[in-house]
């Protein structure tokens, strides 16, 4: 029944398996990806025709994780899977960057590429897999995709080693420096994307090249799937020799077009070139009513025109559209403190490209829970990046977070988290916010950079600082310019837009997407030489606003101090049913969390409440030790003495006889319940029970008092002429009265009898 087409290779120590003729039969192109035990399947379909005035490729890839594929079901009250996650929409990305570049020009055809996680073995990450099955689903369709594309994820051990495929945790764990993706043709490389523990530009450009020729392996695979099942192509309508009409549009506005591109300034470019339009809509305006589909052909020119003459003069002359060197990055200014109640904030300027940074600083009940494939995880750092209207000058959507805000606001993340403080070293949850005033190019390096320096003046303690900066390419045949800091027209104009991001020490982050068919290693490491020297200027003006990071957090940020007991102790500090940790939060007004570690985190914005919080829980874990003095609370009054609470956990007796020197009929007459009191601890039995004195404390100063009552002779029971029940006097009427009496006494004279004393209690 079914015409079910296999191929299968092993690489990287996994059996890969690429299926197709089973499943989605009616897409275009459909292929189940099997590697280890995580299944993808990505199906492809194509519209059949164009719709009328379009004039952009749309194409638009979903990524789905199912909960399923990892046994689990979906939190929340829907309890099934909703709006795309922010993995989902950066993997959406991850496939549609390098598969965008490859369709032919003038190819507009709507395209859906949907990707969807089926099984999850917890090991294996399913992005690389979709991108694997997205290339091979495009390549059987018939679609004129230029491809295929492998797709590959590398680690850098300890050890020096390039991994294949390892997974993210052991990508970057203790014995991890490295988290790099890269999609690649059979001769190019065609997007990146990494984060990296400050490695060297000579160890990111090898994980590069490692990628693609594991990539190659993958490509063999989908050429041989292609080879059984692959569609008949599409016939294409001829692409039409526009070289006349260019040639004349040039002589019309060609040297307006090139003055424009002369203009410095963003807004007088955009006024001029807006100019040069209109004089071509002018010039062409018979065509508009005599025919309209050579008018629009004609206007469309004006676009591939700009582009000629800026990437000509660049080439050839090594002008750019603002008149710098290709290795010159704009003018800087960085300051911080900027907003006066943010915990840390900076604004960090570059040319027209701006951005406002802020840094706000949290408990641990302020960390993102995510819930994923993986299950339940919690992240103590956040990164977000918003792209408002207003900052290119236009009118738009606003409040929405775009796939694109997404992508950039993970690329600052990713930059700037190789050099966060550890969570024991800085327990505090850290949330960056990234607002883009004014867009020209690079926005999402601003964000680095001023990511960093608003963590630094919120007191982060970075180990290093990091900037950013974006790389251009112009290429035309065998001739190549590499742009540092490019402009947003640069980036539109030309053929690369490649982000480094690092510290003084190495890379901590690149991305790189192009839009041609890929570029060489020759090309790369040119960038990668000039992205150096860019990041190094830029990381001087960014140390003349600061330096580095302030020696403590703001005074508008919470306090936060850990502590560490003994794991036998959680159960005493959280009490039955949360009972004591309650308490010493309502007390206190601290917040306290503890973990199953035995780590408490103790934060107040006020000093005092958390030396109170930290104080009592010192209490409930600290033994208490004989002779020692400690404030306590009365919690409970009894007939022959008084409870005392001290060490926030602990209580003990007070018994009547040890409140004062003199005798003492009620324990109320001397204290009230919820006296505060200083005792000193006389005994602790065998079973813990605690006995306590008042009278031989000050119970002002605390200090210690001499003992001035004279000891009690203990005689042995039954010897001599004890006194079995009474002592000195008791409540006889007098004379040498029987058992309870003492040794005589005025009727109800007060004697110094022991009656009613447990024996753990006597001296």
């Amino acid at each position: 029944m079914f015409d079910k087409k296999t191929v299968s290779i092993e690489w990287g120590g996994k059996t890969l398996t690429l299926e197709t003729g089973q499943i989605a039969r009616q897409a275009d192109g459909a292929v189940l990806a099997t590697y280890g035990e995580t299944v993808v399947l990505c199906a492809v379909t194509a519209a059949k025709s164009v719709k009328e005035g379009q004039d952009f490729f749309p194409l638009t890839v979903h990524y789905q994780e199912k909960f399923s594929a990892a046994g689990r079901i979906p939190g929340g009250f829907f309890k099934r899977e909703g709006r795309a996650t922010e993995k989902e929409t950066l993997t959406s990305r991850l496939i549609d960057r390098p598969c965008r570049p490859l369709f032919p020009e003038g190819f507009y055809n709507e395209i859906n590429v949907i990707c969807q996680v089926m099984s999850y073995d917890g090991e294996t990450e399913p992005d690389i897999v979709a991108m694997i099955a997205a290339s091979a689903a495009l390549t059987i369709s018939g679609l004129p995709f230029m491809g295929p594309i492998g797709a590959a994820r590398v680690g850098f051990n300890n050890d020096g080693e390039y991994i294949l495929n390892p997974t993210v945790a052991d990508a970057l764990g203790e014995d991890g420096n490295l988290d790099l993706v890269v999609a690649a043709t059979q001769d190019a490389v065609m997007m990146v994307e990494s984060e990296a523990k400050e490695l060297t530009e000579e160890q990111m450009l090898g994980a590069v090249m490692f990628a693609h020729e594991e990539s190659r392996k993958v490509i063999g695979a989908i050429i041989d799937l292609a080879e059984q099942a692959a569609k008949e192509p599409w016939e294409l309508d001829k692409v039409e020799d526009k070289s006349a009409a260019l040639e004349e549009l040039r002589g019309v506005i060609g040297d307006d077009i090139a003055a424009a591109y002369k203009l410095t300034d963003k807004s007088a470019r955009q006024d001029a070139v807006n100019a040069a339009r209109e004089k071509a809509r002018d010039h062409y305006a018979d065509l508009a009513e005599s025919d309209p589909a050579e008018y629009m052909g004609r206007l469309k020119l004006v676009k591939k025109l700009e582009s000629d003459i800026v990437r000509g003069a660049i080439i050839k002359d090594g002008t750019r559209i603002d008149g710098r060197k290709l290795d010159e990055v704009r003018p800087i200014e960085a300051m911080v403190g900027l907003l006066p109640r943010t915990h840390g904030s900076a604004l960090f300027t570059r040319g027209e490209t701006q951005a406002i940074c802020t840094t706000t600083l949290g408990t641990k009940d302020a960390e993102q829970m995510i819930d994923g494939l993986e299950g339940l995880t919690f992240t103590n750092f956040m990164l977000h990046y918003n792209f408002p209207p207003y900052s290119v000058g236009e009118v738009g959507r606003f409040g929405f977070t775009s796939r694109r805000e997404t992508g950039h606001g993970k690329l600052a993340f990713r930059a700037l988290r190789p050099v966060l403080p550890t969570v024991e070293d800085f327990p505090y949850t850290i949330r960056v916010l990234s607002d883009i005033t004014e867009s020209n190019g690079s926005s999402s390096m601003a964000t680095v950079c001023g990511g960093a320096l608003s963590m630094m003046d919120a007191g982060v303690p970075l180990a290093r600082p990091v900037s950013g900066i974006a790389m251009g390419l112009i290429l035309e045949g065998e001739e190549f310019a590499v742009l540092s800091d490019i402009l947003g027209d640069e980036d539109h104009l030309g053929d690369m837009d490649f982000k480094v991001a690092g510290s003084e020490e190495g890379i901590t982050s690149l991305q790189m997407d192009i839009k041609v068919a890929g570029i060489t290693q020759e090309i790369m490491t040119k960038a990668l030489e000039q992205a150096k020297a860019g990041r190094t200027h830029i990381l001087g003006k960014m140390s003349d606003a600061l330096g580095a990071s302030r020696g403590e957090v703001s005074k508008h940020a919470p306090r936060i101090e850990t502590m560490q007991i003994d794991k036998s102790k959680i159960r005493d500090i959280i009490g039955t049913g949360g009972k004591v940790i309650r308490e010493i939060v309502a007390e206190t007004g601290a917040k306290v969390d503890i973990d199953d570690e035995g780590t408490i985190k103790i934060s107040s914005s006020d000093h005092d409440q958390i030396a109170a919080a930290r104080a009592w829980i010192e209490g409930i874990v600290e033994e208490a030790e004989v002779g020692k003095i400690y404030n306590g609370k009365v919690v409970n009054i009894v007939d022959f003495g008084a409870f005392v609470n001290f060490m926030g956990g602990k209580d003990g007796l007070v018994h009547v006889s040890e409140m004062k020197n003199e005798r003492v009929e009620k324990p109320s007459d001397v204290v009230s319940e919820g006296q505060e009191v200083k005792v000193k601890v006389l005994e602790i039995d065998q079973r813990g029970k605690v006995r306590l004195s008042m009278r031989v404390v000050d119970q002002e100063t605390g200090e210690e008092l001499e003992d001035t009552r004279p000891p009690r002779e203990n005689k042995p029971r039954g010897g001599g002429d004890r006194r079995p029940r009474g002592g000195g006097g008791g409540r006889g009427r007098g004379g040498d009265r029987g058992p309870r009496g003492g040794g005589g006494g005025d009727k109800g004279g007060n004697g110094g009898g022991e009656a009613h004393v447990p024996d753990f209690l006597k001296d």
